[in-house]
This record gives C-alpha cells, structure tokens and sequence, in this order.
C-alpha cells in the first residue's frame, strides 16, 4: 500500500505566508525603532536652525513612516525642566559680531505647559553700542505672565537693516529650542524706533507672529531714504495679521494727527486693527498703566492661525522675504496689463486732474475705462514718444509731464506700439477729469510679485501679478491628501489632482520652521508661465 503525503492547501500556504511576512515585519519594526529614537534625538538637541537642517535627513533615511514623524513632530522635543528662570543674557554672534539680547522667565516657569511670547523691540537704535536698558527685564512694560524676548539694535545693526532681518528670527529660534513656546501667542511689539520696526517686519516676515503691536512708531519713517533699506517695502503685507497701535496725541515726533490718516486708510483698506490713541500723552509710555488691559485681551483674542485661509504676499525678492505661511513666492515675471489689486501702498490724498492711465516712465501700463486716454485710443504697452511734437525720454513720468497740458488743449501723441515698435498717431482733446490723488507710500525700484490666496477645502484660488512660479506648502491638518486638490490661479485651473505626502518635505519644513504646529506633507510647485 503506498502511503501518501498530505498536500498544503492553498489557503494554508497563504497562512503562512503571512504569518511569516508579519513575523520578518515585527522584527525590523523593532530593527527599525533605535534608528529613528536616535535620529529625532539628534533632531530635537540641535542648537539651531541649520543644525536642524542638517540632522533632518537621517530621519528620512531611517525608514520612519509618514504618520509616526508626523505624530513626533506634533509633540515636540522634550523641554529641560530646570531651564533657566528669570532675566537671561545670552548672545548671538554672527560674523564675529555679538548680538546680545536679553530672554525674561516667568519666576514660576513650568516646562510642561505653553508659554505666550511677546518679542519687545526698543526704540533708540541711533545709539553707538548695544547696551540693555535696566536690567534687562521688560520692567515697567510688564503685561500677562509670558515671556519676554528682548534683543538688541544700534546704530551699526538698525532694526530695519540686513542684520537684524536674520537676527531676530534666529533669537526666536533659540529661544523656542529652550522654552515651552507657544507657537501660535508669539506677537511683536516695539515702542518708538521698535514700534517703526513692527510694521517694518510685518511687511517682511509674517509667518512666524500672531499679532504686531507698535507703539509710538509712524510708518511713514521707513519711507526715509537715509535709513539705507534693502529691497521695497509692502503696506499690503499687513492685512495678514492684526494690530494694535498707540500714539500720544502730544508726541513731538509721530503725534497721533499725523499718524491716523495712514492708519485710517490702512483700516478701509481691510487692516484689522485696533486704535488706541492718548490725547495727552508724549513720546513715552506713560499711558501703558491704563491701556495695558486692552492690550493683553486683544493678544489673547488673536491666536495665530497656522494655517490661515486667506493669504497675500508681495516680494521683489526670491531668495528671502518671499514666504508667508504655506505660500512661497519662487520666481517673478512681467506683471501683464491690468493686473491691478488692491493695494494698501496706494495712498489717497486730495484729488487732481486724471487722464486715465498709469505708467512706468512713458510706458502705458493700464488704460482706464471710459477714460480721456481710452478716447485718445491709448493702450496697455503702449510707448509715448512725443506729445505735440516734443521728444520725451522714457525714465519721465507720462502722467507727471501731463500736468503742464490746461483742460481743451488739442494733444497729437506719437506712440510706439507692438513687438515691432510701430508708430501710432493719436490726436484729440485733453479733458481730464477730478479723481482722487494716488500716490505710493514706498517706491518700487525694481519689479515686484505678489501672490493672493483663498482656501477652501481642497480647493486653492490664487489671483496673481507679476509672478512666474510659486509653491504651496500642504499641511494635513487642512488638506484630505485621500482626495484631489485643485490649484486655480488667475480663473484657470493649473493643477488637479491627488498629492502623496512626503516624510522629507515633512521633516525638511519642520527642520526650517521649529513649529509644533505648522507642519507641511506636501510641496505643490505651481508654474504660471515658463
């Protein structure tokens, strides 16, 4: 009799094959797990942000899985329970220079809870040397239990100046590798010379601020050409947080009748902004008794949203100053014509004779309809070559020289049109008419882009001018990655469709931002012209 051997079923082969397959799983998970503890380690004990740039790719390399990088990020590294408390004073050295600031502990510190920042800037950078004033501490400026940063500016290293534009973002930095930070309470504010600095960085560096708090500051100081300014300066920037201004109504320097005009345009503008002038008071804070309330509930009112829905930036500048939150502004392009927006950098003022254009020297650069210009047949693009005759140099400014002209007067405009610079005879009578006055707040020297965003679900609209490229930074705290995400700019879809997250976009933005959370999945490139 031959005996036969029991065959395996198919179905418990396939047992096998998965008991087999869990078994080879469980053991590199276990493999797997020393790797990435150590790879974070190294990630949370780095002393700076390129330190953490650096340590972020061993994450990626450790095999860690999107959903667990993402949970350890959202916890965050583990705070030393006995940080330093009271008035610290540390120094940042860059190019072997020192930059001193001053960091002040609540007493009671507690490194398991979140602490609200106020970042408070002083005014007075005309001064040779940086010296803390006091002792260092907020002092008399004191408000709800947080903590105080406190840096340094002087007459080398003004607050609007190329230093401090990398200064102050890295002292935060530090700051929030040491104490329990709030991410979403860091606010700015800044009294004098630092009240000018909070609008100077909010048109600069938004991202990282719930709130700009300037007292005793005046905009309209950073339109002085002596201060030396690198790059434009954007008023539009501003509607992207909230504010809260005072000013002495006796200030013999900003005294509030000079200031509230800008103020009250920036408001009707769509600023949101809380006004708080001191009829009596001077150039000082002695009004901060009384006002110190108000000013501590309009913090505690405006948390910052990490993710905001809506979002404008404008920049003349891709290498830096070209991010606001999830949005990054990657390459510029000709703005096209018509591409207007609403812009807090149009000051109105008066009115005066309109013709219905706007230039670029003697480039027209929009026609308005129903216009005097309309009628003449003027058009976007064109060139003006001459007017009656007279030869005109390209850097003049059209709608300046019209001024000469009286309402009646029958003009001949000689224009170059087109690629191939025909020339376009246009006759008629000049009647301009009464519009208001608008001049720019801050001059642009050289071309800029900006870029504004609405969200909704997974649907982004973008409305553009003068941008060639931009990305969008993906977080999944606000995007279903399981369902397509739409991209529409300028009322044409450029992109639709399913986006994979990535654990080295996650760690590379989490690396660069040191922010619990604002943390990204994905990186959406969006082309608008080649």
């Amino acid at each position: 009799m031959t005996t036969r051997r029991p065959r395996t079923s198919s179905a418990l082969k396939l047992t096998f094959a998965v008991l087999a397959f869990a078994t080879a799983m469980t053991g590199a998970g276990r493999a797997q797990a020393p790797a990435v503890d150590a790879a974070f380690a190294t990630f949370w004990a780095a002393g700076s942000q390129p330190e953490a740039v650096a340590a972020a790719p061993a994450i990626v390399q450790s095999g860690v899985d999107f959903d667990t990088a993402l949970a350890r990020l959202r916890k965050g590294r583990p705070y030393d329970r006995y940080a330093p408390r009271g008035v610290q004073k540390l120094t940042r050295t860059m190019e072997a220079t020192p930059y001193p600031f001053t960091v002040d502990v609540p007493a009671t510190y507690d490194a398991t809870k979140k602490y609200q920042v106020r970042v408070q800037l002083h005014g007075g950078v005309g001064r040779p040397d940086p010296v803390a004033r006091g002792d260092g501490s907020i002092g008399a400026l004191a408000g709800a239990e947080q903590i105080y940063v406190l840096p340094q500016a002087w007459a080398e290293a003004p607050w609007w100046g190329p230093l401090q534009d990398v200064n102050v973002p890295a002292i935060l930095d530090q700051v929030k590798r040491t104490w329990n930070v709030d991410e979403n309470r860091v606010v700015l504010s800044g009294v004098s010379d630092g009240g000018t600095a909070a609008f100077y960085m909010a048109m600069r560096d938004t991202t990282p601020y719930a709130s700009f708090l300037p007292l005793n500051g005046f905009i309209m100081v950073l339109r002085n050409r002596d201060l030396g300014l690198r790059g434009a300066l954007f008023p539009h920037n501003l509607t992207n947080k909230p504010f809260f201004v005072v000013n002495g109504g006796q200030d013999p320097l900003y005294p509030a009748a000079r200031v509230e005009p800008y103020l009250k345009q920036f408001q009707a503008g769509g600023l949101t902004m809380e006004y708080h002038p001191q009829p009596d008071a001077g150039h000082n804070t002695a009004w901060w008794p009384a006002v110190k309330d108000r000013f501590e509930r309009f913090v505690a009112a405006h948390p910052r949203e990490p993710h905001p829905a809506r979002l404008t930036w404008q920049t003349d500048n891709t290498a830096s100053r070209n991010r606001a939150h999830w949005l990054v502004i990657d390459r510029l392009a000709p703005a096209r014509p018509g591409e207007d927006l609403p812009d807090l950098n149009n000051y109105v003022a008066g009115e005066e004779p309109n013709f219905g254009v706007r230039s670029n020297g003697m480039r027209v650069t929009t026609v308005l309809a129903g216009s005097n210009a309309q009628a003449f047949g003027l058009q976007p693009g064109d060139l003006v070559a001459a007017i009656n005759g007279r030869q005109l140099p390209e850097a003049l400014e059209l709608t300046d020289f019209l001024g000469i002209y009286q309402a009646g007067e029958a003009l001949h405009f000689e224009v170059e049109r087109g690629p191939t610079r025909q020339t376009v005879d246009l006759k008629g009578t000049y009647q301009p008419t009464l519009m208001p006055k608008v001049t720019p707040l801050f001059p642009a020297p050289r071309a800029a882009g900006r870029v504004d965003l609405v969200r909704d679900g997974n649907t982004v609209r973008a409305t553009t001018r003068g941008v060639a490229a931009f990305t969008l930074l993906l977080s999944p705290d606000v995007f279903d990655f399981s369902r397509p995400i739409a991209v529409v700019a300028d009322g044409r879809t450029v992109f639709t469709g399913l986006v994979r997250k990535s654990v080295e976009t996650l760690v590379t933005w989490a690396a660069k931002d040191n922010d619990r959370t604002m943390l990204y999945g994905a990186a959406l490139p969006i082309t608008l012209t080649p």
